[in-house]
């Protein structure tokens, strides 16, 4: 958060001197600590976000490609006369701890065409996805592995 406050700091200004670095710093560090005092944030979460970041930025480059693939899988199903278009509602179950990490998936899911999450209930999810062929492997896709990561990370033990 100090290197995030720092850098708004710099943006603001649109400009660099040795002047607006200094003062940039005291107000960042001052910002940091009342963050740190009065809502709850520590330099423990620091490292854990730091630590996270990789996953994060991971779990967006799944999203992208999956939402890329399904795109065109659900064009080609849409443009073949030859395949029949058979529609399912997928129930599995995955072992995520987290209502963030269940939210995550649900929304990936439901993010990418092709696929929309009817109904969460603690660990089972029911998915409506346009042909039979989408719903194979959900309960393991990448999703479910990158935020396993994320919450083995993020939980206290």
């Amino acid at each position: 958060m100090l290197v995030l406050y720092f850098c708004l700091w710099i943006i603001f200004n649109g400009t660099w001197t040795t002047e607006i670095a200094v003062i940039g710093l005291i107000v960042a560090t001052v910002i940091f600590g009342f963050t740190c005092k009065f809502m709850g944030y520590s330099l423990k979460q620091e490292k854990k976000l730091f630590k996270s970041l990789w996953l994060l930025l991971q779990y967006a480059g799944i999203l992208i490609w999956e939402i890329i693939q399904a795109n065109l899988a659900t064009v080609h199903l849409i443009l073949s006369e030859k395949e029949v278009i058979e529609p399912v509602l997928a129930h599995f179950s995955v072992d995520l701890k987290t209502q963030v990490g269940k939210t995550l998936l649900a929304n990936a899911i439901t993010l990418t065409p092709g696929t929309i999450t009817v109904h969460v209930d603690g660990n089972h999810y029911a998915v409506h996805c346009l042909d039979k062929s989408v719903a194979i492997g959900m309960d393991s896709s990448g999703f479910v592995r990158v935020i396993t990561k994320l919450e083995d990370l993020w939980i206290e033990k």
